[in-house]
Order: C-alpha cells, then sequence, then structure tokens
C-alpha cells in the first residue's frame, strides 16, 4: 500500500520526512528503505585481452600438395619411368618426321631410320627391364667384366677393317649390314659403374681420406678409356667420360684443392686438342654466329637457329619442317632439337626440357636418399651422365656451346645411344625401388594383399552377383 505524501507527514513528522529526502530515500517508501538496503555490487574486473600468437605463413594449397606428392616413397620412381618412357616415345615421333627427306636422299624408304630406331627402342626396353630387376651384387659382381669388354671395343674400332668412319670420326664397327656399333656409347656405362664399385670398395675400408686412394686406380683407367676414344677423334663423348669421373670423386668427397688440380689437367688438355684440329677451332668460331660466314663453316650452327626461330610458340606442325630438306645437316641426330622447336614450336621445345628436368632432379633425389654408398656413386654418375649430353646437345643447337656431335639422350636417332642410355635408367629405376620407404610402400601392394582384397570384396556382395 502506498501512502500519500501528507499521511507520512502525519505520521513521522515534517522533520523526519525532510531527513528522509536529504538522505535519498522516497518519501513514499520510507518505512522500507529505513529497514531494507540493497547492497553494492562490486565493480566487474577487467581481464586483459591476449595477443594471439602469430600464426605461420601458409603455403598455396598447390604448392603444398606438389611437396606432399613429391615426398611419397615411390615418386622418383614414377618420375624416372615415366620421363624416360615420354622422352623416348616423342624421340620416336620426332625422328621419323625428320628422317624421311634424309632416308629418300639415301634412295631409301622413308620409314628407314624409324624402323631402325623402333627396333632400338624395343630392345632397350628389354635392357631397361633387366636393368631394373638386376640384383646389386650382381651388378658389381659384373663391372669389372663390362669395363673390360667397353676397352677391347674401343681397341677393336683402330683395328684397319674393323673400324668404319662417319663424319671424320673413326668411331664405328659394322655389325651387319646397315646396323654399326659405337664403343664410346657402351664405355660410359663400363667407366661408370667400374668406379662406382672401385669407390664404393675404398669406402668401406675407409680409404676415401687419402689422395693416393682416391686416384689410383681410377685416374689412370678412366685416363685409358679417355686415350682410346680420343683417338677416334670423339671428344664430345670424352667431354661427358670426364663429367662423369668429375661426379665420382664429387660424391666420394674429394678435397676442393683435388678437384681445381684435376680441373686445371682438363682444361690444358682440352686446350691442346682444340687447337690442333681446325675443324674444332672452326666449331668453336662459330659460337653465337648469325651467319654461315666464310666457306659456309658456319652452315650447320646458323641452320639450328633458322630452324628454332621460325617455329614460334607452336610450330609450323608436325611434319612441317622446311630446313629438314636438305638445308639442316644431321636433322634426325645431333640436330634434332631444332627439328622440334620448328615444327612443335617453344611448347614443344620446353615440354622436353620439363622432361629432362624432371628425370635428372629424380635421379639427384635416388642419389641422396640411399644409404649405399655404390648405389649413390652409380645413381649420381648416371645422371651427370645424362644431364651433361643434354646440356652439350641442346648448347650446341642454341649456339651456345660448340657442335660437338653428341646426341640427344633417349631423343636423338642412334640405336648405339640408345641401347646404354636404356639400360642406365633401367639402373636408375633398380635403384629408385630400392629404398627402404619404396620397398615397404611396394610390399602393401604385392600380390597377397590383392588377392584379399578381392576376396573380402566377393563377400560383401549379393550372393548372386558373382
Amino acid at each position: 500500500m502506498r501512502w500519500p505524501p501528507a499521511a507520512t507527514a502525519h505520521v513521522l513528522g515534517p522533520g523526519a520526512v525532510g531527513a528522509l529526502a536529504r538522505a535519498g530515500a522516497p518519501a513514499g517508501r520510507a518505512g522500507r528503505g529505513a529497514q531494507r538496503t540493497r547492497p553494492s555490487r562490486p565493480a566487474p574486473r577487467r581481464q586483459a585481452r591476449r595477443t594471439p600468437a602469430p600464426r605461420p605463413p601458409r603455403r598455396p594449397r598447390f604448392l603444398e600438395r606438389l611437396r606432399q606428392a613429391w615426398d611419397r616413397p615411390l615418386t622418383a620412381y614414377y618420375v624416372i619411368l615415366g620421363t624416360a618412357l615420354l622422352i623416348t616415345l616423342l624421340g620416336l615421333v620426332m625422328v621419323f618426321s625428320a628422317s624421311q627427306i634424309q632416308a629418300l636422299r639415301y634412295q631409301h624408304p622413308a620409314t628407314f631410320y624409324f624402323r631402325k630406331q623402333l627396333l632400338a627402342a624395343l630392345l632397350g626396353g628389354v635392357l631397361l627391364l633387366v636393368a631394373s630387376r638386376i640384383p646389386v651384387r650382381l651388378l658389381r659382381a659384373l663391372t669389372y667384366p663390362f669395363l673390360a669388354f667397353a676397352v677391347l671395343l674401343l681397341v677393336l674400332v683402330q683395328v684397319p677393317g674393323i673400324g668404319v668412319e662417319v663424319n671424320g670420326s673413326t668411331s664405328w664397327i659394322a655389325v651387319g649390314g646397315s646396323f654399326q656399333l659405337q664403343p664410346s656409347e657402351f664405355a660410359k656405362l663400363g667407366l661408370l659403374l667400374w668406379g662406382a664399385d672401385l669407390l664404393a670398395r675404398k669406402g668401406e675400408r675407409g680409404l676415401l681420406t687419402q689422395w693416393r686412394h682416391l686416384l689410383i686406380p681410377l685416374l689412370p683407367g678412366a685416363l685409358l678409356v679417355f686415350g682410346l676414344v680420343m683417338v677416334g677423334g670423339d671428344m664430345g663423348t670424352v667431354m661427358i667420360l670426364v663429367a662423369v669421373l668429375f661426379a665420382l670423386l664429387w660424391l666420394a668427397g674429394a678435397p676442393t684443392r683435388l678437384f681445381v688440380g684435376v680441373l686445371l689437367v682438363a682444361a690444358v688438355l682440352f686446350t691442346l686438342f682444340m687447337a690442333t684440329a681446325p675443324h674444332r677451332m672452326d666449331r668453336l668460331a662459330c659460337l653465337g654466329a648469325t651467319d654461315p660466314g666464310p666457306n659456309d663453316r658456319c652452315w650447320q650452327a646458323v641452320h639450328g637457329i633458322y630452324a628454332l626461330a621460325s617455329g614460334g610458340w607452336f610450330g609450323s606442325g608436325l611434319g612441317a619442317s622446311v630446313e629438314k630438306w636438305g638445308e639442316l645437316p644431321e636433322p634426325h641426330t645431333d640436330f634434332i632439337f631444332a627439328i622440334t622447336g620448328e615444327e612443335l614450336g617453344l611448347a614443344g621445345t620446353l615440354s622436353v626440357l620439363g622432361l629432362f628436368a624432371a628425370l635428372g632432379y629424380a635421379g639427384i633425389r635416388v642419389a641422396g636418399r640411399t644409404e649405399d654408398p655404390f648405389v649413390r656413386y652409380a645413381a649420381g654418375g648416371v645422371t651427370a651422365w645424362l644431364m651433361t649430353q643434354t646440356v652439350i646437345n641442346i648448347g650446341a643447337v642454341l649456339g651456345l656451346l660448340p657442335i660437338a656431335g653428341v646426341p640427344l639422350p633417349l631423343f636423338s636417332y642412334g640405336g648405339s645411344a640408345l641401347l646404354p642410355t636404356m639400360f642406365a635408367v633401367g639402373l636408375l629405376i633398380a635403384f629408385a625401388r630400392g629404398e627402404p620407404a619404396a620397398r615397404a610402400a611396394l610390399a602393401m601392394r604385392g600380390p597377397g594383399l590383392r588377392r584379399k582384397t578381392m576376396r573380402r570384396r566377393v563377400k560383401s556382395a549379393p550372393s548372386g552377383e558373382r
């Protein structure tokens, strides 16, 4: 019940009402206000805001997925196998396109060179399969006989009546009919495997810390192979063999002073060989040439640039090359990359370069992740061989390096070059399969697991769906 102000003044008196008003209590609620007061609530405490920790920058999803895919155990195995097959197949297509006019000029069928290259690719596929399944212990046992066989072939090349001269270089042996064998291509593989096994054996005994054991007998054996190849006049192959030797020494942990000394000796010998051969000096003078020059000495180098320049972005079309009609010498062997640029354009040449880059990177990964010293030396040597030969060939076509007469691996025409190269790629595949993580991943895909999976599918299916 609410009392009016007049009644309140009558009961309490005017002084009490004034006191209550000064105290802040309403006049109508003086009695209840005097009996009960609300306690004051404390002010809530303000909590200090926590600053969140800075988040690490996120990679784009594509790059993250690409990194995860590359870190899988079987990635190197699939990359080596896939890139090698793609390069070989694309090479067959370009050999067929680039060699037709050359075959007709020599009164052969238009598919003459293509059929020979296809036969060599099939034989190389068998060698690749054998190499991918060969045990490492058996491979190491065959290194010395393989090198001895390669040296014997190099000696037979210089025997009159056996060796055949092609383009001023006596580096071939007539096998029968139109087939010829180039022993220097097999010497690359023989020197590589022998050097890898030799360094691995010395490393197991802890002898690689001494210069004497690093160089002997590796360097004398390599010099023997270099000399036999140089007698035939094949300096391009010698450059690749020198790169293989440097790769083996670097992987074995040779000191920098040793590298500098060997490099100086190689530079002196290179200068000597170049100065004593007029045709090599002419090739060196054609670096960056844009005009054939006197006596057309830079004809091949300049027309290789013409072929690349006329290709544009996407080329003139497969089979529509103009330079292969007698303008560009060796269009299906040393300068097949120029015909590729003319017919497939910049897109085709970049695709080829990307395939070789992926193959080289996968080879480096195999050499870096293995625990076996022999596998490390062999994989690194094979990768150095393929990448050096690729750089020499493409550099010559682009006019950045002198023409060395070196074919593009797995791509150019030539069975003698294709067979040992595919065997070397098979070794890379075997080494990639031999990684511990790759072996475990392949074991999970074994035939037992597939049969078990099929049994589960049969049991889960309805009874009438067999």
